[in-house]
């Protein structure tokens, strides 16, 4: 019987995720030293606004990207430039282009306005920003950034930018005062979610793989992957040829780990998918009574073994996937969390979902 290309399968799985997830599109303004940077990277994945490639787009914006992160990051510098009309202009006439676009992956998807708590001020520049945003529908949020002690500034934010959709108090980093003490970062999670309310549809696992504020964003659309590979395999279990349901089960499963991975920010090789799908077949297999749990696509697959006449039921297939599915989540989730910057390794992860299936 034939055997799978692995290999071609996760290449093409990858392809197809990347080019399924798109790229979310994020303006960020605020005077010069609002903290931008910061909150950039630590609000983020791969430190972005240290590690990210600009690209003028006017005056006053850069567009900053970063392979293997689907996020574009529209800088605008110089609200406090005299110049400030003619920078607002240049920006109204690139939102307008972008606008346009037919395709709204294109689009400025949502709109940050920095506003430092210490200056206790809102000012022209901003207001009148705010107002060229709303004229083209994009959804802005107040991010009071350093955020310290708010003193009721933050209802006055509300006040003076009405259209804004939410106004979030930050603190991207630890500060430490005179007195010894130390004020945690806090509020990048609450910035995750009210911004990930305004994201349009159709970027939404883009913003939580891009994001690394609030993993529960992750694990959210993480779960629709999961479901949405999960009636697949159950299509497929309905099916009642197996070598039919082998030839399309193992690359449902592969295409749903790669997605779950791109969300949660690391590349999967093959030998380690190839290492979980018989993990899973070994442990699991002998559990359910009255089918073969394991898919029979896993006989085609070089190096992990035959089962042979298994027919999968569409229960079963569903099953397995979703087992397959939420272990893998559960695991990425617990190795990428608590503000980790290096991506965990094949044995880390491996260890790890070991660990899941077994009893106890």
């Amino acid at each position: 019987m034939e055997e799978f290309d692995l290999e071609k399968l996760i290449r093409e799985a990858q392809a197809k995720a990347d080019s399924d997830i798109g790229t979310v599109n994020v303006l960020i303004a605020g005077h010069t030293g609002v903290g931008k940077s910061t909150l950039i990277n630590e609000f983020f994945e791969g430190r972005f606004a240290e590690t990210g490639q600009g690209e003028p787009v006017t005056k006053e914006t850069r567009k900053i990207t970063k392979e293997g992160v689907p996020l574009a990051i529209y800088d605008t510098r110089g609200l406090e430039s005299k110049e400030f009309e003619e920078i607002l202009g240049e920006l109204r006439e690139l939102v307008s282009k972008l606008d346009a676009k037919d395709d709204h992956r294109d689009h400025i998807h949502v709109a940050w306005i920095c506003i430092v708590e210490d200056s206790r001020r809102v000012q022209t520049a901003e207001i009148e920003l705010h107002e060229m945003l709303a004229d083209y529908d994009i959804p802005t949020l107040g991010v009071i950034t350093k955020a310290r002690s708010d003193g009721g500034f933050k209802n006055k934010v509300r006040c003076l930018l009405p259209k804004t959709k939410n106004v979030v108090r930050v603190r991207a980093i630890s500060e430490h005062l005179d007195d010894g003490v130390v004020l945690r970062p806090d509020g990048l999670e609450r910035l995750a979610e009210a911004t990930a309310e305004l994201i349009p549809e159709g970027v939404e696992r883009a913003f939580a793989a891009a994001q690394k504020a609030a993993l529960d964003l992750k694990k959210k659309e993480a779960r629709k992957v999961v479901q949405k590979a999960t009636t697949a395999a159950a299509a497929v279990g309905a099916m009642p040829i197996p070598v039919a349901d082998a030839v399309a089960l193992v690359p449902i499963q592969i295409g749903m780990m790669v997605r779950i991975s791109t969300i949660f920010g690391i590349s999967p090789s093959q030998d380690l998918l190839r290492t979980l799908l018989a993990t899973l077949a070994g442990t699991v297999g002998a559990t359910l009574t009255g089918r073969a749990i394991v898919s029979g696509a896993l006989k085609f697959i070089p190096g992990i073994g035959t089962i042979a006449g298994s027919v999968i039921s569409s229960t079963t297939a569903a099953a397995l996937t979703k087992m397959l599915g939420e272990i893998y989540i559960n695991v990425l989730a617990k190795l990428c969390g608590a503000g980790r910057e290096v991506p965990p390794s094949p044995d880390e992860v491996l260890r790890e979902f070991k660990d899941n299936l077994s009893p106890g």
